[in-house]
């Protein structure tokens, strides 16, 4: 690309950041389990960005966040497809890109689940005693390779699905619970013998099921079974997903706390490639209850073969027929708000619904009154209160872990005008609860509530509406803004990045600090997520103040999303080019 196209204009609006403490607190871990690509690039297959241009799968999934890769393993497998050097290459092209490496053992020739758990071939007239050893030298051997090549895996699966065991029927867990779990402990001491900075997952399929991983991990626990982490599959339909999601959240709160010092992964999700908005809202859902778990021992979330698409008659990736991704895959981009600060705040996370992700609606009677819809103020949706008949309803949420101190609501609201009430709202709970009346505009006019005093870390936020007939009220962009703080949160950072002028049609100055050196990286998508171009390539700035300038030079006008990546970490934010 030349230089000259490295420089737009950028009209921008940008909160604060997470940062995870990296000394303390790795990363969390968004990836996938991508184990058919070398088949399906040797079939021809080819991948293709939301622009329609191809890419190399492993720097595609990059691009939009994704820092985690699993590779599945295979001990004689015909084509040699999930053998041994199949993974070698795989995870050497992982390696190569910065990802973290799971690597799953099946411990079968073909695929283990929880209703097949095939001995390898070679391994079939094996003694118990055999069996074992040759987990051991299989699992040794894998890993072993893998450090020869400079790979040590951040996790590794010892068996996939293991609902009712692996390698029947000695180690099937319903008639030997014992030698399920000497086979699951011999498997976690190769592991340790290679690589003992490896976590070790014991992986159980349906992930919302307390009763049945209880009954698990009691008895893995009885057996002298040793592991570091449950991992969890979790395949929801576009229907259900919600119950499923709330079902999931709960077990992994309650594993952490009945099984001390163990951590939580979802190593596997999916949903129909076809129910690409249900599939974007699942996820964002997802991958928030899991950052939520407690004492941060939620470490992430891996979808299965996203890639996948018109092929071996798989139907859950997050590609389209046409070999470029679905919106669903945009999930990934999403950061996490600061500790406090307001989550999906221009209502584009979940497209049109009644409950858009992150916001609660109360109504005894009216709760249809509450929606987003199209026409948002610089993106595609907004919060919407109306209704044909009179109606009472309230869009709040509270936000947690709110630094004390005093604070700003801003919005961006239009209004009929007429409604006994209808107002933007704040309760600090440190005093009288603060509200501003919309003002009546067919526009969107910027509305603020001053002087929110937080005293005890929490604030809850909304918009109220005791509306007539056919009366209406919108809001987008809502911000919460901190004036003076009297307490701070740990593991959080503020860029403090500012455009000006904005808006305009001529040159630009982004302008931020950085808590410390770091590298720096921003591209420009389209509001489907589709790459439009980098900004400017990634470089090492330094601790303290910057600035980066733009000229006009042939962007369209329009909305878009920014990325700003800062090492490990990401931002997203709005942009505007008139």
């Amino acid at each position: 690309m030349k230089k000259t196209l490295l420089f737009l204009t950028l009209s921008l609006l940008i909160g604060l950041s997470y940062r995870a403490n990296a000394q303390t607190t790795p990363a969390f871990a968004k990836g996938a389990d991508i184990s058919w690509v070398t088949q399906m690039e040797q079939a021809n297959y080819r991948f293709l960005n939301e622009a329609g241009v191809q890419q190399d799968l492993f720097r595609l999934l990059r691009d939009h966040d994704m820092n985690a890769i699993r590779l599945r393993v295979w001990v004689n497998p015909a084509g040699g497809w999930n053998g041994k050097n199949d993974v070698i290459a795989k995870a050497i092209r992982a390696r190569n890109l910065g990802y973290r490496i799971m690597i799953d053992f099946h411990y079968s020739d073909t695929w283990a689940d929880p209703g097949q758990q095939a001995k390898p071939a070679a391994w079939a007239n094996y003694t118990f005693p055999q069996l074992l050893t040759a987990v051991y030298d299989h699992t040794y051997d894998v890993l072993d390779s893998l450090k020869d090549n400079n790979i040590v895996p951040e996790w590794v699966q010892v068996g996939n699905e293991t609902n009712d065991g692996m390698l029947w029927p000695d180690g099937r867990r319903s008639l030997n619970p014992q030698n399920f779990a000497a086979i699951i402990d011999r498997g976690y001491a190769a592991v340790k013998a290679v690589n003992p900075t490896s976590k070790v997952i014991v992986h159980i399929a349906n992930g919302y099921n307390n009763s049945y991983f209880r009954n698990v991990f009691d008895q893995l626990a009885v057996n002298g079974a040793r592991y570091d982490v449950i991992g969890m599959s979790h395949y929801p339909t576009a229907a259900n997903w919600p119950t499923l999601n709330a079902q999931i959240q709960t077990n992994m709160n309650d594993m952490v706390a009945r099984y001390p010092g163990k951590e939580v992964m979802v190593v596997e999700t999916g949903m129909p490639a076809t129910a690409a908005i249900p599939t974007q809202q699942m996820l964002l859902d997802l991958l928030a209850k899991t950052r939520a778990v407690s004492g941060n021992k939620g470490l992430g979330v891996l979808y299965w073969e996203p890639q996948a698409y018109n092929w071996m008659g798989y139907a859950l990736g997050l590609w389209s027929t046409n070999g470029q991704p679905t919106v669903a895959l945009s999930s990934f981009l999403n950061s996490p708000p600061a500790p406090g600060l307001v989550y999906n705040p221009g209502f584009e996370y979940t497209a049109a619904t009644q409950t858009p992700l992150g916001w609660t609606t109360f109504s005894t009677a009216d709760a249809d009154a509450d929606l987003t819809q199209n026409y948002g103020r610089t993106s595609l949706y907004q919060l919407g209160h109306q209704k044909a008949t009179a109606y009472q309803v309230r869009t709040f949420q509270l936000l947690a872990n709110v630094p004390n101190g005093t604070y700003t609501l801003r919005a961006w609201a239009q209004s009929t005008g007429g409604q006994t009430t209808c107002q933007l709202y704040a309760n600090g709970f440190g005093g009288t609860e603060l509200a501003t009346t919309l003002p009546t505009s067919s526009t969107w006019v910027q509305v603020q509530v001053p002087g929110i005093v937080v005293t005890n870390g929490q604030c809850e936020i909304g918009l109220r509406s005791n509306a007539g007939a056919n009366q209406s009220a919108s809001l987008d962009d809502v911000e919460f803004v901190a004036t003076t703080t009297t307490a701070t949160t740990a593991a959080t950072s503020q860029l403090a990045a500012q455009v000006f002028p904005n808006p305009t049609a001529g040159p630009r100055t982004l302008a931020f600090s950085l808590p410390r050196a770091e590298t720096v990286q921003l591209a420009l998508y389209s509001l489907t997520g589709q790459l439009v171009r980098v900004v400017a390539p990634a470089q090492r700035l330094a601790q303290g103040p910057q600035s980066l300038h733009w000229d006009a030079a042939g962007l369209a006008a329009g909305t878009y999303f920014l990325k700003i990546t800062h090492d490990d970490e990401t931002d997203m934010v709005k942009v505007v080019q008139w």
